[in-house]
């Protein structure tokens, strides 16, 4: 994470505040497919795949359940993912003809866009409130479409991208590595969890059964190694229930799976397909290295997706420093 910092001209480590950036608000810049090789060259794409790298090398065969360390700043995410959740219970699903796409959504995503920025600043420390416009913009773009009322991966990869501007600004650190993930990302998943069930919110963009899942990614990656040289559960082993029951509270995978399969009915193999497909493959370490891959070329490199990705001074368009 800190590893990523080249963009800023400065490799900091303890030093905070770490360097001083031109704060400015993220704005789109690929408006059309050709600008999509602009992305793949640029600091924001380099800066971004670092982070789920090291991210990924960092929960490599640990459990949800290890210890590790939780710092005041991951306490703080906590508690700003803690309003998030209550603001739904305070705005309960509305009578409506469509069964899909609940309007009372749009009540919840507009208390959010009004204090994203004052949710950010008490995250962030005090010699650094000067980030949180920008970085607020990423935290509303990582729940969710309210026009649409869908959400998909590229709302996924935006949460992804708050993290890594809170790594950047020197909020978060290298030794909050598992606390990201276990603490952080894992409630912001189950607040996704929640927004998708009682909104009834649509997959953006789902491949239907031919995608991975249709509303994240990220689990798949990092769940995965999490198992890699597990002396029991192999990728065989997720599509039994028995396994998933006992095991989901350890680990990130199998939890995903677990909600997979709350929310569809029928065989697993016919409403995911491709997850079944990877049942067959022999270890998670190829697992884990399948999915990288795939993500790469299901998001990352999808016009549709990164069309969205909104960039500024933290992740930035400019492409990489020879």
């Amino acid at each position: 994470m800190a590893e990523t910092e080249q963009s800023s001209g400065s490799s900091h480590e303890d030093d905070m505040p770490p360097v001083s950036f031109n704060f400015m608000l993220p704005k789109k810049e690929i408006s059309m497919v050709p600008d999509m090789g602009k992305w793949k060259r640029s600091q924001a794409y380099a800066d971004y795949m670092g982070f789920i790298l090291t991210l990924n090398e960092g929960v490599k065969g640990k459990k949800l359940t290890c210890e590790y360390q939780v710092s005041e700043t991951v306490e703080k995410l906590l508690a700003m993912l803690a309003t998030l959740d209550r603001w739904i219970d305070e705005t309960p699903p509305v009578d409506q003809p469509s069964r899909f796409g609940n309007k009372a959504y749009r009540t919840w995503y507009a208390k959010l866009d009004q204090e994203a920025e004052a949710l950010v600043t008490a995250v962030l420390p005090s010699e650094r409130h000067d980030a949180a416009p920008e970085i607020a913009v990423y935290l509303k773009e990582a729940v969710g479409n309210s026009t649409r009322i869908d959400y998909g991966t590229g709302h996924e990869a935006a949460f992804a991208a708050f993290l890594c501007c809170l790594c950047k600004v020197g909020a978060l650190r290298i030794e909050d590595q598992l606390a990201i993930i276990f603490k952080v990302f894992d409630t912001y998943l189950q607040v996704m969890h929640k927004l998708q069930k009682t909104y009834r919110m649509e997959p953006a963009g789902s491949q239907g059964v031919w995608g991975l899942d249709d509303f994240q990614f990220l689990p798949f990656i990092w769940g995965s190694s999490q198992l890699i040289d597990h002396p029991t559960l192999e990728p065989k082993h997720f599509v039994e229930e028995k396994v998933v029951n006992e095991y989901h509270q350890d680990y990130m995978f199998l939890e995903s799976i677990k909600f997979i399969n709350e929310m569809k009915t029928g065989p697993f193999a016919e409403h995911s397909n491709q997850l079944w497909n990877i049942s067959a493959v022999p270890s998670w370490s190829k697992v884990n290295q399948g999915l990288i891959r795939m993500y790469k070329a299901e998001c990352l490199e999808k016009f549709p997706v990164i069309q969205h990705f909104k960039f500024g001074s933290l992740l930035s368009i400019q492409p990489v420093k020879p």
